[in-house]
């Protein structure tokens, strides 16, 4: 635009001078000099004409095509001028934008194909910018994050959301990988790295769900050896106990044998106690299918808790129950469902010991049962190993009852957690899925 300036700048000036000459050969009468000047103006002209034909256009029409590269219009071209050198640049700029869009296009398709396969992907991807905020965040990720409806996760730092997930990927280092086991029974694969776009390193992260495959492999683990033990014991003390019901039975009948007789009665005890102890483990891997029927909560729970009232008053425990106004069902197996609540009340029991208080709500939007305790709590250690086979932070514990309540709450379609918050308050939350 400065060179087509200067050109009818120096148009104007050259035409301004003729005239001025033009106008003194008027005056000065001459006939001669007046054609003279008549064909200088035309070769002037000529030579003005030839000049913006030659440089002037060109260069309109290249300045046009880098207003088509600045707004990346790659599908306009531009036409031949005329001349040779001018013509081979529009033929060179021609091929080139023809090549930028056959790369662009490519590009752009490469990019949606990316979009669909992260989008449709199992695994939750999480896309950070330079300042580790989500710029991305595919639907697997969504899930995995349990966001609740309308909360807005772009722009933040995955501390910032509610998600515990979400929290913890920011322990894990650049380039590694790390298992996450969280206190709702989900295990999750994470690989914290980078790529470069446009000069910029992009954290992200992977997250894959093992929660499927390690329960399989878990159960599959813990039934070959409850089975294998539960016989075994069994067997044993069978015969053990026979026998020694036998020796009581003859020693009984003699005199001075009290002694004796009450040692063998503890055996037997015993005996039975080891009996009942390796059952409580095989019943583990015995749970029936739930045989379902649309159930009001309301009056699940209520009949729940008057049977662990007792409980609870020995120990001196309040049971406070809230129930919902909307009364909502849930399509479950109330007996299966009710050994749930129990087992989850009786540790909440026995987290309190003595006097406390035991909160259990229940909501329709969505709808969901909490049960909340003011026991001892779960520190953060605990929780990445609850729900784990065998494992219990009680002396006598077995390990097998939230076991128990994580396959039972697995057949029934429901999303649970087991966590302390700040405010020191034990929640059981169970959520039903319609």
């Amino acid at each position: 635009m400065k060179i087509k300036g200067l050109f009818w700048l120096l148009t104007f000036m050259l035409l301004l001078l003729l005239a001025g000459l033009t106008w003194l050969v008027v005056r000065s009468a001459s006939t001669t000099l007046f054609f003279i000047m008549e064909g200088v103006i035309l070769i002037t002209a000529v030579y003005l004409l030839v000049f913006y034909t030659k440089i002037i256009k060109p260069l309109k029409i290249i300045g046009d095509g880098m207003d088509l590269l600045k707004e990346q219009d790659f599908s306009s071209r531009l036409r031949s001028v005329g001349q040779p050198d001018a013509d081979r640049i529009v033929e060179i700029f021609n091929k080139m934008m023809e090549q930028l869009k056959n790369e662009w296009l490519s590009l752009r398709e490469q990019n949606q194909f990316m979009d669909l396969l992260i989008t449709a992907s199992p695994l939750g991807v999480v896309i950070l910018n330079p300042d580790e905020k989500i710029i991305s965040l595919n639907p697997a990720g969504v899930r995995m994050f349990h966001l609740s409806e309308g909360e807005n996760y772009l722009y933040k730092n995955p501390q910032e959301l509610s998600s515990v997930l979400a929290q913890e990927l920011m322990n894990i280092p650049m380039y590694e990988s790390k298992t996450i086991r969280l206190s709702d029974a989900n295990i999750y694969k994470c690989i914290h790295s980078s790529f470069v776009d446009r000069g910029f390193h992009h954290p992200f992260y992977l997250i894959e769900s093992l929660t499927e495959e390690v329960f399989k492999a878990e159960k599959k683990a813990y039934e070959k050896v409850i089975r294998m033990i539960a016989h075994e014991v069994n067997n044993t003390t069978a015969g053990i106990t026979s026998t020694l019901d036998t020796i009581q039975a003859f020693f009984s009948l003699e005199e001075g044998m009290e002694d004796v007789c009450e040692v063998l009665k503890v055996s037997i005890e015993r005996c039975y106690k080891m009996s009942h102890f390796i059952t409580n483990f095989a019943d583990v891997v015995r749970i029936p299918e739930p045989r379902l029927s649309v159930v009001e909560l309301n009056h699940l729970v209520i009949s729940c808790k008057r049977f662990m009232e007792t409980l609870c008053a020995n120990c001196s425990i309040n049971l406070v129950l809230q129930t919902s106004v909307e009364n909502p069902k849930a399509l479950i197996d109330s007996v299966l469902f009710e050994q749930v609540l129990v087992n989850i009340i009786k540790n909440a029991v026995e987290s309190i010991e003595q006097a406390g208080s035991i909160f259990i709500t229940i909501t329709s939007n969505p709808v969901c049962l909490e049960i909340a305790d003011t026991g001892k709590g779960i520190d953060k250690e605990t929780e990445a190993k609850l729900f784990t086979p065998f494992f219990s932070t009680k002396p006598q514990g077995q390990g097998i009852g939230l076991i128990f309540i994580r396959e039972v709450l697995q057949l029934h379609n429901c999303s649970f957690s087991l966590h302390t918050g700040e405010d020191r308050i034990t929640r059981f939350r169970i959520l039903f899925r319609s």
